[in-house]
């Protein structure tokens, strides 16, 4: 009698076992698919790159695309008729919800904010790019990391306790 008490409460914590591990890859399966459809729905700030020569018009540019190429070649989306500037001297790229500047080993380099860049760099909004004779002036829609910069902390502390 006791053999058949003890095959019932095996066979039964067998099946728990069992249930308990397809609960949990369901849950897993279920947290998958939640994370796919959410950054599937993650939208892109725009960028925004005014472009300044000494010898034409300032421009404006408009990009949606996660990634923006700054060259002088036909197949860049921003050409530059510079003939110091390389065929393909930088890349704007959207990642880790940040827009990055990645110099693409460009002949005269490429230069934000007066230093010049090695490595990929975090850009925000008014960050100076220079290439060639171009500065392109950044400006990225919702940029949340520079809306909440504090302009002049003196002042604002002198408005806080007024």
């Amino acid at each position: 009698m006791t053999a058949v008490i003890f095959l019932i409460l095996r066979i039964l914590l067998s099946i728990s076992l069992y249930v308990f591990i397809l609960v949990l890859f369901y849950l897993l399966w279920k947290d998958n698919r939640q994370q796919g459809i959410w950054l599937s729905k993650r939208k892109i700030p725009s960028i925004s790159l005014t472009i300044q020569t000494s010898d034409a018009p300032t421009r404006v540019q408009h990009f949606n695309s996660e990634e923006v190429t700054i060259g002088r070649d036909s197949t860049c989306e921003c050409r530059l008729d510079d003939e110091n500037v390389s065929n393909h001297h930088a890349r704007l790229k959207y990642h880790h919800t940040q827009w990055w500047l990645e110099d693409l080993g460009s002949t005269n380099g490429t230069f934000i904010n007066g230093q010049p860049v090695s490595t990929p760099l975090v850009v925000i909004s008014e960050d100076e790019i220079r290439c060639g004779k171009n500065i392109i002036t950044i400006t990225i829609s919702g940029d949340t990391f520079n809306n909440l910069m504090v302009k002049d902390p003196i002042k604002d502390i002198g408005e806080n306790n007024a």
